[in-house]
């Protein structure tokens, strides 16, 4: 893996004492765990440092490349084929699923779909897309604990099984349907949350990497529009039960790549490489005896214990700073070009998850979160009754509805590079802000009574979410870091998808309290985004700038111990060879 210099001592010494550390750099000792100080030319300590630094250096370029396309190819085939529901629940109808719960005089009259059977399909998806969103909590956990190629292993299990069951649903008389559906949405986020670890692959690239990866999640919902092509094409020979057993070759499939092409353990960062490298370097390290109750360590062990500990920063910092020169120089700029540019790189890096959950980076992009993809959500549910109410026809209301389910997977591809550009080069706080005003814009469109703003309201809204979720997804690797990341980020959408229960009650206040008008719940939605938008924006360029100046604090500091050696002998010297003492 290509190793770039990112991080100031500062950064490093907080990743490597935890949380406890202080924001500014401090020389400390403890009298009751001084180290034997080991001279620079140690063999086995410099040779301790070299294998765990190139321990991270031992995948090629290209096999990073590979498992990077390896990992948007399977997250386009099923990282989010769920919310292809619209495309596909046409299919499922005139199959047939959930038709037996059809009163004998809505089938005698033709009624398709009946009244049960359109709130059964709806709850079949209501419980997939809140299950998938929840369950990123405990996958996050796993990830952390056990990697992502554990990770990988159990969604491909997961899809396996709920592509088997949703092909055997016509077979038998119980439901396999909603069950099978869950699973599927279930093994989706399994291999997607897993593979965002991968932007650390190339990190000056890594807003295009996590862009690739969730326009690949939201052209996956294009899959179940390919499915009824098919099926319509062949006029219902091609049934589902014939789709989804096709469809099992992508979780084996998947489930080879994580055997034998994904990696093991997530890439870390460089602030988490020099951490761990230290760590290991401080294990191997034998402890001076412990003086007696009431007694301190000497001055001078101690000095030599920090100038022990300083030549372990050094060579490491000067190891990485020589892996990622010796491979690109170039590339090692950009990286550090584009993280120094982020301004919040490194902010909770080093801190424990319950720390980073309760500070208020976390508190406010939960917020905002919470509140996005509940107005994503509601939209993509309530799209037809919408329009049909602004534009006053069911006609255009539909053909709006059909513009919409080609857009939404189109605008995941289109929205890649333009994404990635944004996040790789303009500061964090600026990419929030842009989210907000085009969250505002869509807001507006969707209130307006007009085919031209149904349109562009649509067009915007396809490209805004993957943005949105690229978004949120890097916010929370360059402020978090990936050592907590699975955590932390699951955390984040799982408590959103929790809130998203809200949609059935927005949906009944829409019909019951205002008439099937969806503007006073447009608004409601918009103000609420436009506060906690304007809140996280603000906080985060606040931060930038503190981070920024501590950032130069810490090396000015860095630069005057260096210094200090020199200047403490010609301060102690006197002309003529005299010394003075006290």
């Amino acid at each position: 893996m290509s190793l770039t210099r990112v991080s100031s001592v500062d950064q490093f010494e907080r990743a490597r004492r935890g949380s406890q550390a202080s924001t500014h750099r401090r020389m400390s000792f403890s009298p009751m765990t001084t180290r034997v100080p080991l001279k620079k030319d140690d063999d086995s300590r410099r040779q301790s440092i070299v294998d765990i630094v190139h321990g991270y250096d031992d995948n090629t370029t290209t096999k990073r490349v590979v498992q990077v396309i390896t990992a948007i190819i399977y997250c386009l085939f099923a990282a989010g084929i769920v919310f292809g529901y619209a495309a596909i629940k046409p299919v499922l109808i005139d199959e047939g699923v959930f038709g037996q719960l059809c009163t004998p005089k809505e089938i005698e009259e033709g009624t398709s779909p009946c009244y049960q059977q359109e709130i059964r399909l709806n709850l079949m998806f209501t419980i997939a897309a809140v299950s998938t969103n929840v369950a990123a909590l405990p996958i996050g956990t796993i990830l952390d604990r056990y990697g992502p190629r554990v990770c990988g292993i159990i969604g491909s299990v997961l899809l396996f099984a709920g592509a088997c069951l949703f092909s055997a649903g016509s077979q038998v008389a119980a439901d396999l349907y909603t069950p099978g559906y869950l699973l599927l949405a279930l093994g989706g986020p399994f291999v997607f949350i897993s593979s965002f670890q991968l932007s650390n692959t190339f990190p000056q690239r890594s807003g295009l990497i996590l862009a690739l990866l969730t326009g690949a999640f939201d052209a996956s919902s294009a899959l179940f529009l390919v499915f009824r092509l098919l099926y319509q094409a062949t006029e219902g020979r091609l049934t589902t039960q014939k789709i989804f057993l096709a469809y099992l070759a992508v979780p084996i499939l998947i489930l080879l790549a994580q055997i034998l092409i994904m990696p093991k353990e997530s890439y870390k960062s460089v602030g988490e490489v020099i951490a761990q490298a230290e760590a290991e370097i401080e294990e191997n390290t034998p402890r001076r005896s412990t003086p007696p109750s009431g007694l301190l360590a000497d001055d001078g062990e101690e000095g030599e214990d920090e100038a022990a500990r300083q030549v372990n920063i050094s060579e490491i910092t000067a190891l990485l700073d020589k892996a990622a020169a010796t491979e690109k120089p170039e590339l090692a700029a950009r990286a550090q070009e584009v993280q120094s540019r982020s301004g919040v790189w490194g902010a909770m890096h080093g801190y424990s998850a319950l720390e980073q959950i309760r500070s208020p980076w976390f508190v406010l992009i939960t917020a905002f979160t919470v509140v996005q993809m509940t107005r994503i959500n509601y939209f993509v549910a309530t799209i037809r009754p919408q329009e049909q109410y602004l534009l006053g026809s069911e006609e255009k209301a539909k053909q709006i509805n059909e513009f919409f389910d080609i857009a939404l997977p189109l605008g995941g591809i289109i929205s890649i590079p333009l994404v990635g550009t944004l996040l790789d080069n303009t500061s964090t706080a600026f990419a929030l802000g842009f989210l907000v005003v085009t969250a505002t814009a869509i807001g507006i469109l969707g209130c307006l009574p007009y085919t031209w703003a149904a349109v562009a309201n649509v067009c915007l809204f396809v490209v805004y979410r993957p943005f949105y979720y690229t978004t949120v997804s890097d916010y929370a690797a360059k402020v978090f870091g990936f050592v907590t990341f699975g955590k932390v980020y699951g955390l984040i959408i799982c408590l959103a998808g929790l809130f998203n229960l809200l949609q059935s009650p927005l949906d009944a206040a829409t019909h019951v309290i205002f008439g099937g008008n969806p503007i006073p719940v447009n608004v409601i939605l918009l103000s609420a985004a436009v506060i906690v938008g304007t809140s996280l924006v603000a906080y985060t360029a606040m931060r930038a700038r503190t981070l920024e100046r501590e950032k130069l604090e810490d090396e000015a500091e860095l630069a005057r111990e260096q210094l200090m050696p020199n200047a403490e002998s010609a301060a102690g010297a006197r002309p003529n060879g005299t010394n003075y003492g006290t």
